[in-house]
Parts: C-alpha cells; structure tokens; sequence
C-alpha cells in the first residue's frame, strides 16, 4: 500500500513580506500626503462651481443618468439616508487600512501590489484636484440636491468649505471612494481562490450608490477614477499566484525478467 499525499497548504511567502516598520511608516505617509493634498488644494471658489456647471452640463449631454435619481431613493426614508451617510463617513478609511493589513500578513507579494497601487492612484487624484476644483452636485444650484450629510447625518463637512479645516470640498474629481473600494475589490479578487470572491464587487458598488446618493459625487467623479486605475492596472501586473503542486507518487511496477517474458510467449522459436 502507498501513503497518500495529502494537497500542500500555500502559505504565505514571509521572504516577500516588508518590514513592517517601514510599511507602517509609508502607509502612514500615504494618509498624510493624501490629507495635506486635498487641504492645499483647498480654495479656487469660483473655478470650482464653474467646472461643476461645466461637469453637470457635460453629464447632460452624454446623457448620464441624474444623480437626483439615486438620492431620490435614499430619501424614501430618514434610516436609508442615516445609513448611506454613516457609510460615507466611517467605511472609507477603514475599509482600505484592514484590506493593506490583510494582505500584509496573508498575502504579502499582492500586498505590495497593491501598495503600490494605491499610491499611484492617489497621487494622480491629488494631482486632478490640484489642477480641476470641483464643487460637489450638493453645492449645485442646478442639480437641485439636497445635502444629506447636513440635514441628515452625520457629516464629515464643516457647514461651509470656508470654515472647513479639515477637508477640501472642491476635491469632488475624481472620487477617491470610490477608487479605493474599487481596488479593495479588485486586490482580494486576485489575492484569493475562493468562489464567493467576486461578492467583494458588492464594496465598490455600494459607495458608488452612496457617494452619488448623498450629493457628494457626479457619476463623472467615479468613471475618471475608473480610467485612473485602469492605467494603473496596465502599469503594475499583479503577482503570479501559483497552485500549490501535488505530488501523487506513482506505484512501482514489477519488470518481468527475460525467462519469464519468454515462457509467457511459449518459450523460444
């Protein structure tokens, strides 16, 4: 009888894992640039609801659905509209630092993808923000919105981006929500093996609903982003994942012997 081999376990490849001081101190400083980007990006007042006008008209044109559409829906109840906002406010940063930390100790080579990733579509973002202010719909005269962080809650806002220290609210394009969820998505969809994967999808496709919902984003915010890690995408691969090969030994087979291959061929001829 012959031991069967049981399938080896992957597991994660520690010679691939950083040091973990450093990658806290880079991760921390991708936080950082990302805050005191959009703070510098702040003021441009009338730039930014000049783009929005220009951004609104152009979604006309094309023919994108309203964003009054979707916060119409939210607006059926003061739960739904709670809800959507809480998400907006507390699943953004959250949900991307546990994602890196995750693939940190799990699955360190796609960690450092997505590292990587993650920066580069930042810094393009901040870059946008820098060069295109937007005024977001809710600030919109012509979108006719209604701002469901301030009359719902809770809001990440100030009541005015002139008495908002902590953010810049003309940073509307593109939408880093969206564009992080989206990689949270894609990064545990090529990390991992496992049939409910794609339910990871259900991440970006909530906060493209909320985002355009609560009056924070156009649909244009969410389709640059799209195209912004589109181009990341096509720049940096992610890893190999290779199947953890199975050895199944092969049983010996006997070699008959001369005389015996002869007496079964009725001896010599």
């Amino acid at each position: 009888m012959y031991a069967r081999s049981e399938p080896a376990q992957r597991e994660p490849d520690s010679s691939a894992r950083p040091p973990l001081v450093r990658e806290l101190l880079l991760v921390a400083g991708l936080f950082l640039v990302y805050k005191l980007g959009r703070q510098a990006a702040n003021g441009h007042v009338e730039e930014a609801f000049r783009n929005a006008g220009h951004v609104w008209s152009f979604e006309r044109a094309v023919r994108l659905p309203g964003e009054g559409a979707v916060q119409a829906l939210l607006l059926r109840g003061d739960t739904l509209v709670h809800a959507a906002n809480t998400y907006y406010a507390t699943v953004h940063f959250p949900a991307t630092l546990l994602f890196l930390l995750w693939l940190y100790r799990r699955r360190p080579r796609h960690y450092v993808w997505s590292r990587r990733i993650l920066a580069v579509l930042t810094g393009a973002a901040l870059a946008l923000h820098l060069l295109f202010p937007l005024a977001p719909p809710r600030m919109l005269d012509a979108a006719a919105l209604v701002d469901t962080g301030q009359v719902y809650g809770p809001t990440v806002y100030g009541d005015t981006p002139a008495t908002d220290s902590m953010a810049n609210q003309f940073a509307a394009m593109p939408s880093l929500h969206f564009g992080w969820a989206a990689m949270v998505a894609v990064g545990l969809i090529v990390a991992t093996r496992s049939r409910w994967r794609w339910l990871w999808l259900l991440h970006p496709a909530a906060t493209l609903l909320v985002i355009v919902g609560t009056a924070n984003h156009y649909w244009l915010d969410a389709i640059v982003v799209s195209a912004l890690l589109a181009v990341a995408f096509a720049a940096l691969r992610p890893p190999h994942t290779a199947r953890p090969r199975v050895h199944h030994p092969w049983p010996a087979i006997p070699v008959p012997s001369a005389a015996t291959a002869l007496a079964r061929a009725g001896g010599p001829r």
